[in-house]
């Protein structure tokens, strides 16, 4: 099964079931609002209201309670950088004003002139759940999406800590649509393929079978922290072929494209726009290969 958040004309948004060409609504606003309610997967499935017309998808949820990114988790990634794989997950935030649509823009802020890309796999939470087992973690996946973690590396990297170079408004895209794990490969741990492009220039591919830690082992580790809700949503990761690892190293500019697609879970593809300078900002430089990239 296939959800979205679309926008309607009318400047609201709704929650649909996508069937080929037809989106179904589903009676709530948003697909967060969908996995808020009991049995939501019968319900979804059962659906049979009236077809909508999108003038745009929305972020698959677009106000997540959390946000939870992973760095560092691909094998092939972190082995090429000559380190060594990692005992626990690395987990940083992102916050819900970071997310836009698969098809919308994002913004290059001033501040920044090290703009990057990392196509992820989203997993998006179905269920209430804490300090699950293997069986409760499966379980508590309702779907996942396409994800890309742009990341402003000059700010990412002003402190050992990497929030504030993760999270900048109205530059994350993600979708365009949930897809349950029934219908993937491999299930609540997928078996798909990770593409990225920019200006139509393939960057990133790899397979979802190099996660260290896939989406069961995640759900179980961060649950252990706290408790996951539905709609929470966490990014596992991305794979090599980020600009900041290249030499030399290369950044999102105004007009770029940049595409990100998941077999099976569709593909977003959004243009970079420089944000107007309101006020006086400089780039902070940071040195290129600075740090471990995530």
């Amino acid at each position: 099964m296939k959800l979205a958040t679309i926008r309607t004309a009318g400047g609201d948004t709704r929650a649909v079931r996508v069937d080929g060409e037809s989106l179904i609504d589903l009676g709530c606003a948003d697909v967060g609002e969908l996995l808020a309610r009991p049995g939501w997967a019968g319900r979804a499935a059962r659906a049979d209201g009236p077809a909508l017309r999108a003038a745009g998808y929305a972020p698959v949820v677009p106000r997540p309670g959390k946000i939870i990114c992973v760095g560092l988790n691909y094998r092939a990634h972190i082995l090429e950088m000559g380190r060594e794989l990692p005992r626990y997950p690395t987990l940083f935030a992102k916050y819900p004003e970071a997310l836009v649509g698969a098809y919308d823009e994002i913004r290059l802020p001033p501040e920044s002139g090290q703009v990057d890309w990392e196509a992820e796999l989203a997993i998006v939470i179905g269920a209430s759940v804490r300090r699950a087992d293997e069986s409760g973690a499966a379980a508590a996946i309702a779907g996942f999406a396409v994800f890309n973690d742009v990341t402003m590396r000059d700010w990412q990297y002003r402190s050992p800590m990497w929030l504030q170079g993760k999270t900048w408004e109205t530059s994350t895209p993600f979708g365009p649509y949930l897809v349950t794990p029934d219908e993937l490969p491999g299930g609540s741990r997928p078996s798909l393929t990770l593409s990225g492009w920019v200006d139509g220039e393939l960057v990133q591919r790899a397979d979802t079978a190099d996660l260290v830690f896939d989406p069961v082992d995640l759900v179980r580790y961060v649950s252990t922290i706290l408790t996951l809700n539905p709609g929470d949503v966490i990014a596992s990761g991305t794979p090599g072929g980020v600009g900041h690892a290249r030499v030399p190293a290369r950044y999102l500019t105004g007009g770029s494209v940049l595409a990100t697609e998941i077999t099976g879970l569709g593909r977003s593809e959004v243009k970079a726009v420089a944000e107007p300078i309101e006020a006086e900002a400089e780039p902070i430089e940071a040195e290129a290969g600075a740090g471990p990239i995530a």
